[in-house]
């Protein structure tokens, strides 16, 4: 019973299987996937070990040569005496052992030569030819049907180009129906389907140089990972391009029968040319995706050498972010929405923002740099340089990038479409992932810090030099307990506050403490201070100035220097034009004593928002800012808490 079975069993699988065959034999050549394709060549490959008794290469370069110089032949037929041009000569590569495989090549012809046109009769002759050739390597099948068809092609083309001048080449061009072809009249009309059948056996050559070239380079670079992946990828659908090189070799061989007989009725190329055109492209896009990543792996071991030793920071960075093939080394200067030369960061300290463009990038880190930029900006020692990475660009990331770029006053790498050279250090090495790290460089390109970006949302401003060992202090200091005074951070909570990332005018701020009032060019005067921020309508009451003076009176008499004031009038545009030419707030400036700050404009609605500010006409609010930048106080009334309560709860005398 079981051996019933059995049987039943294989003649059912044998009738599937040669329904299925029988199915894909129906089926165009055109429309077979290369599934399918593989599944009829590969029966006809054997694997032997010395198969390849010549010298493929060789082959191919004469080959190369042969259709060439016949391509220039077709293209200069009409002129009297066709020339060759000397440089094609040259450039054959053939070893002095190379021997012709000629008996090989002319079993071949007998199947290129004097098909049938149509695809079925170019498939059999097709899989004809893989079986003669059957123990050869896949790139040798290939050059060697091209050869073949070379071979003939090639003496067309002598024979007709010598025929007006000697003897035997004319007869011998007779008996291959050059005269036919040539006539005035039958050039005519056939003329572009000879050009065609040139441009295809062209497309064809360039495919096999470009399979010749993965195998050269899986051979160099077998060795590195990374590349072999890539090689074998490329590699993986040689066999199936090698079946159409052939079935296109032997298509256009029979073009040349039909165009040299009487009737000249040529077959169409064009599903040939269109086939062989996409293998192109693939190999070439193959080709320049390795090009591209043999480029990132000597970006990475350079950058490895360079990190190792002190180097100039500016020669480091060209390396890190440029590809050889860039003529300008330029970044965007987010201040002045220009490009400049990247040797603007020479021996200076740089901050690297590199981010995913992918991936989100918050506001209040970008608020936090921003005070780093305007803490930093002055001593002109550090630079902040944002390097985006992106996979692929989409116009949805130019977009974002453009609109990134816009909120940061500082240097950005590259334009929209732009990649990175050392995408590859940057992401083993430096270990970016999803979120965005702050990589910290002295001007000798050494490594302060691998990720920054935490210490600054701790710590603000009090993380310069933002090192590895300030870090490591500053923890220290916060697990003992100690004060940890933030030297900076509230006069960076208040330039956020007036400036938001608009930019910070050179008379900002107005200081009436010293005899004659100025305008400071940044927040020295405010750093480790507590603030207190009068907000109050442009036109301020007596009644309110009297308050802010007896506020600095007591700051004054009790000797409580930790504290400063600040005025800050908001006002609408509309309310200052009247005041834009005279000194208007610098008069008032001077009856207050204090600090008297004015908002940009376009802050001036938030501010009014976020205190409610709106609500009255005249009025005159109280907020106190600690060291570390936190609003502690809000006191719509100050007028209770100065007066009546004696600021008692700010640390004065009762």
């Amino acid at each position: 019973m079981a051996s019933v079975s059995t049987s039943v069993s294989q003649v059912v699988n044998s009738t599937t299987a040669s329904e299925e065959t029988t199915e894909v034999a129906k089926k165009s050549v055109f429309a077979m996937s290369d599934t399918e394709i593989l599944d009829v060549i590969y029966s006809t490959h054997e694997v032997s070990h010395d198969h390849d008794s010549f010298d493929v290469h060789s082959l191919f370069s004469i080959t190369q040569s042969i259709i060439k110089c016949s391509k220039q032949i077709v293209e200069s037929i009409d002129q009297k005496v066709p020339q060759i041009h000397a440089e094609t000569m040259e450039g054959i590569t053939i070893t002095p052992s190379f021997s012709t495989p000629l008996c090989v090549l002319k079993s071949i012809v007998g199947e290129v030569l004097c098909n049938a046109p149509g695809e079925e009769n170019a498939h059999d002759a097709t899989l004809k030819i893989l079986n003669k050739v059957s123990k050869y390597s896949w790139e040798a099948k290939a050059v060697l049907a091209l050869a073949a068809f070379s071979l003939e092609y090639g003496e067309f083309w002598l024979t007709a180009q010598h025929q007006k001048s000697e003897q035997l080449a004319k007869s011998v061009a007779f008996l291959k129906g050059v005269p036919v072809l040539l006539k005035p009249e039958n050039l005519k009309q056939r003329g572009k389907a000879v050009a065609d059948l040139n441009n295809v056996i062209m497309s064809t050559l360039q495919v096999i140089d470009c399979i010749f070239q993965l195998e050269k380079l899986s051979i160099t670079y077998n060795d590195v990972n990374e590349l072999r992946e890539i090689l074998a990828n490329a590699r993986k659908d040689i066999s199936v391009y090698i079946y159409w090189c052939i079935i296109t070799t032997v298509a256009c061989a029979t073009n040349i029968t039909l165009l040299t007989s009487d009737k000249g009725n040529s077959q169409d190329l064009v599903q040939y040319a269109q086939k062989i055109t996409i293998i192109l492209n693939k190999l070439k896009q193959q080709l320049k995706i390795f090009e591209e990543e043999v480029g990132l792996q000597q970006t990475y071991k350079k950058l490895k050498q360079l990190f190792q030793i002190p180097t100039e920071i500016v020669e480091v960075m060209k390396i890190l972010i440029f590809f050889k093939h860039n003529v300008e080394t330029t970044i965007f200067d987010g201040s002045t929405k220009t490009l400049v030369d990247i040797d603007i960061l020479r021996r200076k300290n740089v901050l690297l923002f590199i981010s995913r463009l992918e991936n989100e990038i918050f506001e209040n880190d970008i608020t936090r740099l921003r005070h780093i930029y305007e803490f930093t900006k002055d001593d002109n020692e550090y630079k902040i340089v944002w390097i985006p990475l992106v996979k692929k660009w989409t116009k949805d990331l130019q977009h974002k990038f453009e609109n990134l770029r816009a909120k940061m006053p500082w240097y950005t790498v590259g334009q929209a479409g732009a990649h990175i050279a050392g995408i590859k250090y940057i992401i083993k090495d430096w270990n970016l992932k999803r979120q965005p790290i702050l990589v910290v460089l002295n001007a000798e390109s050494q490594l302060q810090h691998l990720n920054a970006m935490p210490m600054i949302r701790t710590w603000g401003c009090d993380a310069l030099p933002f090192t590895q060992e300030k870090e490591e202090e500053l923890q220290i200091d916060q697990m003992s307990g100690a004060p940890q005074v933030r030297i900076s951070d509230c006069s960076a909570k208040l330039k956020d506050l007036l400036f938001s990332y608009f930019g910070v005018p050179s008379k900002w701020i107005i200081d009436t403490y010293t005899a004659n009032p100025t305008y400071p060019k940044d927040f020295v005067q405010l750093r480790g201070k507590k603030l207190f921020l009068f907000f109050s309508s442009l036109d301020i009451s007596e009644a309110h100035i009297k308050l802010i003076k007896h506020v600095n009176e007591r700051i004054k008499e009790e000797k409580m220097d930790q504290y400063r004031t600040v005025w800050i009038p908001t006002a609408e545009e509309k309310r200052w034009k009247p005041h834009m030419e005279d000194n208007y707030l610098l008069d008032i400036a001077k009856g207050l004593s204090c600090y008297t700050a004015r908002p940009h404009l376009e802050c001036v609605r938030y501010i009014k928002e976020r205190f409610e500010l709106y609500k009255n006409k005249n009025f005159l609010l109280l907020v106190e800012i600690d060291q570390r930048g936190k609003i502690t106080t809000e006191i719509s009334d100050p007028a209770t808490e100065i007066e009546k309560e004696r600021m008692k709860r700010f640390g004065f005398k009762p």
